[in-house]
């Protein structure tokens, strides 16, 4: 097949065609308009660059409608090549997004974006939805907002700013009632809370989850809580390898409780085994830290009991849900661990 004709079938056949035939599924509440998330069971695909990109945000595999044939069906360049010859003229049957595309790009740069809002307080919209929807303890809201990383969103949404390594916005998790996504035009680094030289680093999936777990173990002042936004960009991997870089680090995977959190602790743990740093597991009773908050508010309001977080825990207190010994979700023995630590202590 001659180059132009290569080229041609970029242009007739989107990756969405490839993707849905292979079974994925587009997961709307997570997707914009540039940036299309398709899931199968706990794999992920993003669908970039108008439909004719891609790239796997759990692995560095990336690239056209060619490479994603032969990323997910493992065969050679020209079988793939025929596969999408056989695809032309197939019309993907997923709704497109359907967010109103902007006509120009934003005026102002992310970060005078970020400070052009105000942060939340008392009584404002964004309090109301991290109190009382998500039932994050006021010490914790104040906290963030004294960080300097939440900003009032739009329609009662929360902004949680991403940090790079110089301190700079780099974009912001968006969550609200009815909506969540990430900055538009912005890039994932790491939502952090708590001391920047603390030795323990507990990673989450979102900065919700961050601040849930922070609530549930009582903002442990050895701990910084991350998240890399449900990403790991190039930039999320250098500043965690930054950050376990520094002696004494304990590298904590607070993960969900399902297997695509699964797949992100095995990739935190890796990490942590290559830089030679203690390493754990740490999961959530239920789906995500979030969900263990609101169980535990919900509990003690059945009972009549506060619903404030612990100040701390004993020495020697298990951390909330389930953990396990250094091992990689795949049963494998970590590396660096220090399993025999009763509580695990060292660091979104």
């Amino acid at each position: 097949m001659e180059k132009a004709e290569i080229e041609g079938l970029k242009d007739k056949v989107p990756c969405a065609a490839v993707l849905e035939r292979a079974g994925f599924a587009l997961d709307v509440k997570q997707s914009t308009r540039k940036a299309m998330k398709y899931r199968r069971e706990a794999s992920i695909i993003i669908v970039i660059h108008d439909g004719k990109g891609w790239f796997d945000p759990l692995g560095d595999d990336k690239g056209d409608v060619f490479r994603l044939v032969e990323h997910l069906e493992k065969v050679p360049f020209v079988e793939a090549m025929n596969d999408v010859a056989n695809l032309v003229g197939f019309v993907p049957s997923e709704p497109v997004w359907q967010r109103v595309s902007r006509q120009r790009e934003p005026d102002l740069s992310i970060p005078e974006r970020w400070h052009a809002r105000r942060r939340p307080w008392c009584g404002s919209a964004t309090w109301r939805y991290l109190t009382k929807a998500r039932h994050l303890p006021d010490r914790i809201v104040r906290a963030a907002i004294s960080a300097g990383v939440l900003r009032e969103g739009p329609h009662g949404s929360m902004w949680a700013a991403h940090i790079d390594t110089n301190g700079t916005v780099t974009g912001w998790e968006e969550r609200g009632p009815d909506w969540r996504g990430f900055a538009t035009g912005g890039a994932k680094v790491l939502f952090r809370l708590g001391s920047p030289d603390a030795l323990r680093l507990c990673v989450t999936e979102a900065a919700i989850d961050a601040m849930s777990l922070a609530a549930l173990e009582g903002f442990r002042a050895d701990t910084l809580y991350l998240s890399t936004g449900g990403g790991w960009s190039p930039a999320t991997d250098a500043a965690l390898r930054a950050l376990a870089a520094k002696p004494g680090i304990e590298l904590v995977a607070a993960t969900d409780n399902n297997k695509q959190g699964d797949i992100y602790a095995d990739r935190l743990l890796g990490l942590g085994e290559e830089a030679q740093c203690g390493g754990d597991r740490l999961r959530p009773i239920a789906d995500d830290w979030n969900a263990d908050l609101r169980m535990k508010a919900e509990a003690g309001a059945e009972e009549g009991g506060s619903c404030r977080m612990p100040a701390g825990r004993v020495k020697g207190e298990a951390s909330p849900g389930s953990r396990r010994p250094l091992t990689r979700p795949g049963g494998e023995a970590a590396a660096g661990g220090g399993s025999g630590r009763a509580e695990g202590d060292g660091d979104p």
